[in-house]
This record gives structure tokens, sequence and C-alpha cells, in this order.
């Protein structure tokens, strides 16, 4: 009926209804592109203040702050190497640990758990992204460094103290520790978002599999996992983006020491810890200045690291795509 009276119209409401509907559809498109700009210029703020507020040091150390070793506040003499080595290292041993527990916790709760015990699961996991960093702090300092100390270190210690990873005291606070937390703080973000992606997967797809003879191993193999690889991809690039920034519980496990060893047991330091504990005692413009230039290169990092996981997305797509025309 509304169709039949539009169409039966005299010609000029036709015209304003018309008029109406491209002001609207202006309006839209506008709109959407004004909040989009909002995200890139909120970005380029930040580099830019970043930029500005760093500039003594830049001018004082130039390049060669990032692989300047030596912090000593008192001369005024500071590199950012063991900051950047302590958030790499740290980081990269919580994706080591949360990567193939996150997809083993997605895998179980999309292909073999129940419903209800799926959703219970599966809000208990989403709730670990709830918890405060400070609050993973405490249960650091008061549960994982004593265990840490009191069982792991020495049991690695005693079978691979061959491998200079392993070698050392066990303090218990250190960068192994750093690593467990984060693994514990990221995992949430990988088993959540790769559930999600995992029940895009067409349903057709895997009973076209199982069809053929598929086992849901296979299934899961040569179908599931294959159609998600890009989203779980963003999962744990996004959970990357987490680990590098983290501050709180870190700075309460890691040892907070900025030397570079090659002992996992050995206390270390990374860039978000060093600006949380000393940002407040900086007592002379280049140390401050020196400061918001470890979050200018600690911004830059979040960049590449970001820049990378678009580029690995984009190539996935694009091999998917050749994949599906072969």
């Amino acid at each position: 009926m509304a169709l039949t009276n539009v169409a039966n119209a005299p010609t000029p409401v036709i015209r304003r209804l018309k008029f109406v509907e491209s002001v609207g559809d202006l309006v839209f498109k506008w709109s959407t592109i004004f909040f989009a700009s909002l995200i890139i210029l909120a970005a380029v703020w930040i580099g830019w203040e970043l930029l500005i507020n760093s500039s003594l040091s830049l001018k004082k150390f130039g390049l060669n702050f990032l692989w300047r070793q030596v912090w000593d506040p008192v001369m005024e003499d500071f590199g950012a190497l063991p900051f950047i080595y302590g958030t790499l290292v740290s980081s990269t041993i919580a994706l080591l640990f949360a990567v193939p527990l996150g997809l083993g916790v997605a895998v179980f709760l999309y292909e073999l758990a129940p419903p209800k015990i799926a959703d219970a699961i599966g809000f208990l996991t989403e709730l670990l992204a709830a918890i405060p960093s400070v609050v993973y702090g405490l249960i650091g300092v008061f549960v994982i460094v004593p265990w840490v100390r009191c069982s792991l270190e020495p049991f690695l210690s005693k079978y691979l103290g061959f491998i200079p990873l392993f070698k050392g005291a066990p303090y218990g606070v250190g960068m192994l520790t750093a690593g467990l937390i984060l693994a514990i703080m990221i995992l949430p973000f990988i088993a959540t978002i790769s559930r999600e992606i995992f029940k895009t997967v067409p349903q057709s797809l895997k009973e076209s599999a199982m069809a053929l003879g598929a086992t849901r191993w296979e299934v899961l193999r040569i179908v599931t996992i294959p159609f998600s690889k890009s989203g779980i991809l963003g999962s744990i690039f996004l959970a990357l983006g987490r680990a590098l920034g983290e501050t709180m519980a870190v700075t309460m496990v890691i040892g907070n020491r900025p030397e570079i060893k090659l002992s996992l047991f050995e206390p270390g330091y990374t860039m978000a810890a060093v600006i949380a504990n000393e940002f407040t005692e900086a007592t002379s413009s280049l140390y401050l200045s020196t400061l918001v230039e470890v979050g200018l290169v600690l911004f830059g990092i979040t960049i590449l690291v970001n820049g990378i996981a678009r580029m690995m997305i984009y190539r996935s797509h694009r091999s998917a795509g050749l994949g599906a025309r072969a």
C-alpha cells in the first residue's frame, strides 16, 4: 500500500521525497567520514605531542637512544635498549604460552563442549579480561612469584640449565614471571575472538567435508582453521598490543632492573614500567623528555606491530582468494 501511494503521488511530492533522501544520504556520508577522521586525527595528535615533548632527548641522543644500554638519571645519560628488550621478550614469552592455550580453549568451546558448559566457560574466560591489572599484579606477587621461585625455576635450571635462557639464581621476579602474567592477561582476547571467528565458518563447508568422510579433527584442520586464519591472526596481534602496553602487573613482577640479560630468570624492565615508575621522579627537563621519548618509541613499536598484522591479514585474504579461484 505504501509503495502504491508513493507511485501515485504527484510529481512535486516525489521530487521532495527524493530531495530529502539525497540530503539524508549526504548527512550520513559526511558524518561517518567525520567520525572516522577523528580516529586519524587522534593518532596523529598523540604522535605529535610525544614528538614535541621529547625534543630535548632527541636532540641530545638522536637515534643512538634506541640502542644505548645506559640508564643513569644522576648523570643524565640515557638509553632505551634495555626497555625495548624487556618489552619484546616479555611479550614474546606471553604469546608462546597464550596462543596455544587460547586457541585450545576456543576449539574446545566451539567443537567439543556442550552448550551450557561452553557458555559458562566462555563467560569466565571473558571475565578474565575485566580484571584490573593491579589485581593480576597482586596475584603475581603472592602466588606466581613464590611458585616460580620455589618450583618452576629450580626445575628448569635442573633439567635445562645447559641452555643460557634457563641459567641463574631463582629470583622469582624476572622476565619469565612477567611473561606468565601477561599470558594470563591476554588469553581472553585470543580465546574469545577466535571462538567468535570459528562461529562464522559456513556450516555447509563443514557438512560437505563430513559428507566426504572427514573426521572432526580433519574438519577443524582443513576447513575451520584455514577459513578463520585472518581472524585468528587478528586476535593474536590484538593480544600482542595489549601485552606491549601493559604496565602495572608487569611492573610488580619483572624486577625493574635496566639491564639486558639472556637468562629469563633475571630481572628486567619494560618501556611502560619505566614510565610509570620514574615519571613522577623526573627532576630535570632532559629526564622528563627522555621518558616521553620512551613513550614515543613504544607508540612507534605499537604502530609497527599493527602494520605487520594488517599485512599478514591482507596476505592471508589474498592467498585465500587465489586458492578459491584455483
